[in-house]
């Protein structure tokens, strides 16, 4: 390669660098105008496909793409994690941005399927003062559901009661559900409005309980063969222990009455 050759190679490698570091230079002041003139960027959670109304949004349907300030909008969430789990109140299209206006929380507002576990069933059955705790049950609470269970007829009929199903949910009383507002409004005469407070309401008659499918149909054969046989036990909210309890009849109850020691200590006369 003669002179003149390496010559005219070392100025186009140079005009090269020096264009590239133009081309550089006009990308960062495009750059810093833009970020002047539109503002600096933030993640936004969007749509990453077309969500139905009242479905409930997890990590497939959304992802985090970063906009300048001035075109995210009002209420928009910024926290992927924020967003799983709750629901579209209205259709959310794909690319779309997710706001706070437009998802959520699982309430009355949602139906009372979106407050059911996967893999349960919500089932309802009727209560009283005596079979249901004197309706003092509220929706959230945790019961035991028991059976009075007779076997046998005539001379050989017994009567046996049997601890069905430990820690069950509460999913409503009546028709106040969780994470409802505890109210119930209704119209009356002349189209006068009436807001009840539930909160101490006992004039509901059924609760519904949330099973796995399995329990849910012992349940209901208990409760078409035997009305009137299902009683529940209230826990305290903190006791989640499932023992094992064996069926209570009368000669059961007779022989731990005759057992248990007497709660009044015998005294000798003097």
């Amino acid at each position: 390669m003669n002179n003149n050759s390496s010559r005219t190679l070392w100025i186009s490698i140079g005009a090269a660098v020096f264009a590239m570091f133009l081309l550089y230079s006009y990308s960062q002041e495009k750059k810093a105008e833009y970020d002047k003139r539109l503002g600096t960027l933030k993640q936004v959670v969007i749509a990453k496909k077309d969500i139905l109304e009242m479905s409930t949004i997890d990590d497939t349907m959304i992802e985090t793409v970063s906009r300048p300030i001035d075109f995210i909008e009002p209420g928009a969430i910024e926290n992927p994690e924020e967003v799983i789990g709750l629901v579209a109140a209205a259709p959310i299209k794909e690319k779309e941005q997710i706001l706070s206006t437009k998802v959520l929380r699982p309430s009355a507002n949602t139906g009372l399927s979106l407050q059911v576990a996967p893999n349960k069933r919500a089932v309802t059955i009727s209560v009283d003062e005596v079979r249901g705790v004197a309706k003092l049950v509220r929706p959230g609470d945790r019961i035991d559901i028991l059976a009075s269970i007779e076997t046998g007829s005539g001379p050989s009929k017994q009567v046996s009661v049997k601890t069905l199903f430990q820690d069950i949910t509460v999913l409503a009383a009546g028709v106040n559900i969780t994470n409802n507002i505890p109210r119930k409004v209704e119209i009356g005469a002349n189209n006068t409005m009436n807001i009840r407070n539930l909160n101490g309401d006992t004039s509901f008659s059924t609760i519904t309980l949330e099973l796995s499918p399995e329990d849910a149909q012992k349940l209901i054969l208990l409760q078409s063969t035997n009305p009137g046989s299902v009683f529940i036990t209230l826990r305290n909210p903190n006791d989640r222990v499932k023992k094992n309890m064996p069926s209570m009849n009368v000669n059961r109850l007779k022989g731990g009455l005759d057992r248990a020691p007497s709660s009044m200590p015998f005294r000798r006369g003097r």
